[in-house]
């Protein structure tokens, strides 16, 4: 029996999720499983990932073999770099600690990576809508410029037609009808 660790789609059309199960290759896509390990969401920026890895482990331990994008969210996570330490343990070309030390350190890198990633993105948002506002503001500035020089050619117009309902009053009040 070939087993397999890949995803497992869940969710809407054009919003899906998918659960990381153990499964038999011979089981449909989204049928039977083996264990789940955890679950996926591509919706989300950066995209979560939610991983039991030391099941992870075990089951690549007794010969899992997973699926392209399953292999990725493993190395993500680095499930992977923990199964090559393990063997290099076992091989004696480092002891235990050497190997947790180097997951240590490269989990700390990865955790500051995604943390960089998620400030920029919140940096990101912050500027366009600053931006956004700026140019709300000079647009609201053009309308109310817009407005004032109609009103002003429209008072204009009123004093224009003032002056001459006035100077024809005055012609007709100088002028004596004959």
């Amino acid at each position: 029996m070939a087993v397999k660790i890949r995803l497992q789609r869940h969710g809407k059309k054009n919003f899906a999720f998918f659960h990381i199960v153990v499964a038999d290759s011979r089981s449909p896509r989204d049928g039977r499983f083996i264990e789940q390990l955890g679950s996926y969401n591509p919706n989300t920026n950066p995209a979560t990932i939610i991983l039991d890895s030391d099941k992870a482990l075990k089951w690549l331990n007794v010969g899992a073999q997973p699926t392209l994008t399953a292999r990725r969210i493993l190395s993500y996570e680095g499930v992977l770099l923990r199964k090559h330490l393990q063997e290099g343990v076992a091989k004696g070309a480092l002891t235990q600690a050497q190997a947790d030390e180097k997951f240590a350190a490269w989990k700390a890198g990865q955790d500051q990576k995604i943390a960089n990633k998620k400030a920029g993105l919140k940096n990101e948002a912050i500027a366009k809508a600053k931006e956004a506002k700026a140019a709300e503001a000079k647009v609201n500035e053009a309308r109310a410029e817009a407005i004032a020089k109609k009103k002003a050619e429209a008072e204009e117009a009123a004093r224009k037609a003032a002056e001459e309902a006035a100077a024809e009053a005055a012609e007709a009040v100088e002028t004596p009808a004959e």
